[in-house]
């Protein structure tokens, strides 16, 4: 039987570097001034001048978390914190600046927007430069917009929910998002409102020791619906990068939210996100989220189930290679009775590289005829690499329904065989094995999305064998 060729990735299509051109930036390090100013380039009210001020003071008392992923070689000194490279922002593609429109070119960006999206906002390093929203949706009453915007443009929205979900006090790096969040997307979603094609926002890190502190607050009112999807790419450097964005959602009754996250963050960045939701009566939120890339992650969307009938839906899949660890996971909270919740957890190591799942189930005494299903699956494609599972259960009432179940695997020998003896090389059958082993994940992405992903995880595995 004929050789079936080697699949070709571009990789220079997610690690290439552009100049580091800017209008404005802050010097290295954390100050008040560093606020202050990032206020001002925003025109932000005073009550949001107080909110950073306050979080900040909160950032500095609070120790780095002592659990999880190694922190330790992160210098809060050595990062810029704003960083702006353009002097608007447009909702005309062909009005963003030649060299970063050629940026997101490479990425596919327009083009997704032009096939299958309802709105796209492009992030490059602390500002949004690119918000559209597609008429129709607009005509509805569908708000989405760039963060910095928000708390001028909609400010009892913002005033009302800003901080509701995920306090200041909430960890140290929601802390230092508080303070110093730039960009980000705002979404809100009227009564009854089906927004049927997904919106995305795309987030670009391009400068070494850069730090991006987006912010995304959706609200969906009751009745509606949204799917929000965001991707991440950042160039390799010797030096560090920080990411912590906070994510906020605001799930209304009988609304329903699905996040989608698909991040391809280089091996220098760390990426250090809270995101969290809140579901009211019959509301429905889904994570779908996907991490591969960065030097670290911990990241562990969240579900608080407040009102009966409410669901949490979360799947999250780790790809961990050579000086990677994901620490990823979930969190539910049971307030209510007749909540349900599924966790399905993948990850795959290679090359040394270490996977955690880190999970944690409430179910308060109050919440009676719960059910709570987790399931973890890790995959371990040689000797070197590592995975570990920290899954905690806390359930105070006796009428609930709770499932879990773990497994760690390596890939199956019988299965090599069986594919090199149907034309494939032993690179091209693990590329086929972990694609399939990752096809839950696939299943639940838009078409354009899944061809992506596909790409990506050939991208993780070229090299993995020998």
């Amino acid at each position: 039987m004929a050789k079936k060729p080697t699949i070709k990735i571009d990789q220079k299509k997610y690690t290439f570097k552009d100049p580091l051109d800017y209008v404005f930036k802050v010097k290295k390090g954390l100050n008040r001034q560093v606020v202050e100013t990032i206020v001002k380039q925003h025109h932000e009210p005073a009550w949001m001048l107080e909110k950073r001020l306050a979080a900040l003071k909160i950032f500095f008392h609070k120790k780095m978390p002592g659990w999880g992923a190694d922190l330790s070689e992160i210098n809060f000194d050595e990062i810029i914190y704003y960083w702006r490279s353009t002097d608007s922002q447009t909702n005309s593609w062909q009005k963003v600046p030649k060299k970063i429109k050629k940026t997101f070119d490479k990425l596919g960006v327009p083009q997704a927007e032009r096939k299958f999206l309802a709105g796209v906002g492009a992030q490059y390093e602390s500002e949004v430069i690119y918000h559209n929203l597609k008429k129709q949706w607009t005509d509805a009453g569908v708000v989405f917009c760039d963060m910095s915007e928000a708390p001028k443009l909609y400010p009892e929205l913002v005033k009302k929910y800003f901080g509701t979900v995920i306090p200041a006090g909430d960890n140290k790096f929601a802390a230092l998002n508080t303070a110093v969040w730039s960009g980000g997307s705002f979404i809100y979603v009227p009564k009854g409102v089906k927004v049927d094609l997904p919106l995305q926002a795309y987030f670009r890190i391009n400068a070494p020791s850069m730090g991006q502190f987006e912010r995304t607050l959706i609200i969906a009112d009751e009745g509606s619906s949204v799917h929000y999807i965001e991707g991440c790419t950042a160039p390799i450097y010797s030096k560090d990068s920080l990411h912590s964005a906070v994510v906020e959602l605001i799930a209304l009754p009988n609304s329903k939210i699905r996040y989608t996250t698909i991040q391809n963050w280089s091996q220098n960045v760390y990426n250090l996100v809270t995101k969290r939701a809140i579901a009211y009566k019959n509301a429905v939120v889904e994570w779908v989220d996907g991490n591969l890339g960065s030097k670290v992650t911990m990241k562990y969307p969240s579900v608080i189930l407040k009102e009966e009938g409410a669901v949490a839906d979360i799947l999250s899949v780790a790809f961990a290679g050579k000086n990677q660890h994901q620490d990823t996971g979930a969190k539910v909270t049971h307030l209510a009775s007749n909540t349900a919740s599924k966790i399905v957890s993948k990850s795959i190591s290679k090359d040394g590289g270490r996977t955690s799942y880190r999970g944690l189930v409430r179910v308060s005494p109050k919440a009676k005829n719960c059910k709570v299903k987790v399931s973890c699956d890790a995959l371990l494609l040689d000797k070197r690499s590592r995975t570990d599972t920290y899954p905690t259960m806390e359930v105070g009432n006796k009428n609930v329904s709770v499932e879990h179940e773990a497994t760690v695997s390596k890939i199956s020998e019988d299965q090599l065989y069986y594919l090199q003896s149907r034309g494939l090389n032993l690179q091209e059958a693990e590329k086929m094995i972990v694609a399939g082993f990752m096809d839950v994940f696939a299943k639940e992405l838009p078409l354009e999305y899944a061809v992506e992903l596909n790409r990506l995880i050939a991208m993780e595995m070229e090299g993995a064998v020998g």
